[in-house]
């Protein structure tokens, strides 16, 4: 969540402070001409979504930029990824930026025009829209390379797709081999066993005593 907050304030700053910029700066009609005949500076005020779609339904359009708001917010929450988290932040800084053109500059109840300056030529946005352009190719990019959006509700991160599939197949499983352990009973009739090796070890001797004593005798 703290990924998402930083990336969505320094979004916001730069779309606001750009846009701060370009109403003085290019007020007036005055336009900068950056690439001549590609990319210039032009000041626009724009009533309806990216190359004036639904120009007439300002405040649809500003309810849905909120909507989408609080979708992305609530989506960071349940994310621990920072990938994406960082792509989460950076749609939400865009489309909240456009949002509160809406809502500063109404006239009435969410009608306000968006500050647009950056004329490719084919169309004109802001620093907003450049984010949310580079937000959605982001997530595509990370839905293509297979990136979790959360990890196990465990903690655990995700089972790779080899793991699963081997560990719910029907071949049994190799299990592993025990250590082998000595039972107290072998070692006790191994170490009786030896006792009674040295017993009839140390008979003889005592025969022969016996019997030189008996010789003796005689």
């Amino acid at each position: 969540m703290a990924v998402f907050a930083v990336v969505a304030v320094i979004v916001l700053v730069l779309d606001q402070g750009t846009k701060a910029w370009a109403k003085q700066a290019l007020s007036g009609g005055n336009i900068i001409e950056v690439i001549p005949h590609l990319l210039s500076f032009v000041l626009v005020r724009n009533p309806g979504a990216s190359l004036g779609f639904a120009s007439g339904h300002t405040w649809v359009i500003s309810i849905l930029a909120f909507v989408a708001c609080v979708l992305l917010a609530y989506a960071s929450a349940q994310t621990d990824s920072h990938e994406w988290a960082v792509l989460l932040g950076t749609a939400f800084g865009g489309a909240a930026g456009n949002l509160i053109d809406r809502i500063v500059y109404a006239e009435h109840v969410l009608d306000g025009r968006v500050v647009d300056f950056i004329d490719y030529g084919w169309s004109v946005g802001n620093v907003a829209d450049i984010f949310l352009t580079i937000a959605g190719i982001g997530v595509c990019a990370l839905v293509l390379r297979g990136v979790a959006f959360r990890s196990g509700l465990d903690g655990r991160k995700p089972i790779p797709a080899e793991a699963y599939l081997s560990a719910t197949s029907d071949e049994p499983a190799e299990m592993p081999a025990e250590p082998s352990e000595e039972r107290p009973g072998c070692v006790i009739a191994s170490t009786s066993g030896s006792d009674t090796d040295a017993g009839k070890a140390d008979r003889p001797e005592e025969d022969s005593e016996v019997n030189g004593r008996g010789s003796g005798a005689k």
